[in-house]
């Protein structure tokens, strides 16, 4: 799975901070989640628009961007 298909970066969104396609949640705060403890399930829980896909990509592009 590439992240190119499933963040985005538009400054008219989200302040052209990365973003998941088709939402508003930043990739930042999917990292935060997962920092904090919280599960893939309860992630989902909270923020309904997004897949379990997003949280790997969200992983997969701070990987690459450190």
């Amino acid at each position: 799975m590439d992240w190119k298909e499933h963040i985005t970066f538009d400054p008219k969104v989200c302040h052209g901070k990365a973003c998941i396609k088709g939402t508003r949640v930043f990739v930042s705060i999917i990292l935060d989640c997962l920092a904090e403890g919280m599960s893939d399930s309860e992630i989902l829980e909270n923020y309904p628009s997004l897949k379990r896909d997003h949280i790997r990509v969200a992983l997969q592009y701070s990987a690459i961007k450190r």
